[in-house]
């Protein structure tokens, strides 16, 4: 089979994913998507059964047919691997071989630093079927596990691909875990806002006899000022609950 060549996608050090024995058009197509969501651009394949640019293929790739059309095809993982430093082997079955085992987080920072010191990576995938055999194990620097529920462990080839391409882009993007709150287009209210609106509050639950128990309102009064306090209010919010309470005055008078 012939090898296709092709230029680099990004200038930026990244590890290409190889396939190894890929079974079906789609699942390749289906890879290369989750391939260009993480920021990976290099795909290479090894003796696929179908034709990776068939249009299932494509259509599957969903906006991602560059990766496809770029991709490398290589008739043995000898020469797939030739040009690479450090490779990574995917696997969901325990082997009895001595090799560094990573879970995905290890396993990208280790590519990470690879690549750091100009080393070319790689990261193998195995046949939907059947996985990567032993011999193609042996020829790799080290092992990812996904640690899953034990009792289903099985992923889609597409699905491994994104579980570590993830990890990868989380990396390479430098996304830290954090919470971000959406305002939903509104802006923040101000403290006096809020206390504004909670002064009118106090002052319509106070005429209704909300706080008929003195020893109890100060109690009352800042647990009903907590609720709003810790919710960050925006000003739209503000205005909806004042809404509430003129409509609630209204059908009183009625």
């Amino acid at each position: 089979m012939k090898k296709i060549t092709t230029p680099s996608l990004t200038h930026h050090p990244i590890p290409c994913i190889i396939l190894v024995r890929p079974q079906m058009a789609e699942n390749i197509g289906m890879v290369a998507r989750a391939m260009m969501n993480c920021g990976l651009y290099e795909l290479r394949i090894i003796t696929p059964r179908e034709d990776h640019l068939s249009q299932k293929a494509i259509s599957a790739s969903s906006g991602a047919a560059e990766i496809l059309e770029k991709a490398i095809i290589f008739n043995t993982l000898t020469d797939a691997t030739a040009d690479l430093h450090f490779t990574l082997a995917t696997t969901a079955r325990e082997r009895g071989m001595t090799k560094n085992v990573y879970t995905p987080v290890p396993a990208i920072q280790t590519i990470s630093e690879k690549l750091m010191q100009n080393q070319k990576c790689g990261i193998l995938f195995g046949a939907e079927r059947t996985g990567l055999e032993n011999h193609e194990l042996v020829m790799a620097d080290g092992i990812i596990e996904i640690p899953l529920n034990p009792l289903h462990c099985s992923l889609n080839l597409s699905q491994a691909v994104l579980l570590i391409g993830y990890e990868w882009f989380k990396i390479s993007a430098n996304i830290q875990n954090n919470v971000r709150h959406e305002m939903g287009g509104s802006d923040a209210a101000t403290k006096s806002e809020v206390d504004v609106f909670l002064n009118r509050l106090e002052l319509e639950l106070d005429k209704r006899g909300y706080f008929r128990f003195l020893d109890k309102k100060e109690r009352m009064q800042r647990n009903l000022r907590n609720i709003f306090t810790r919710n960050n209010l925006t000003t739209s919010e503000i205005r909806t609950l004042y809404s509430v309470i003129n409509n609630l005055i209204r059908e009183e008078k009625k």
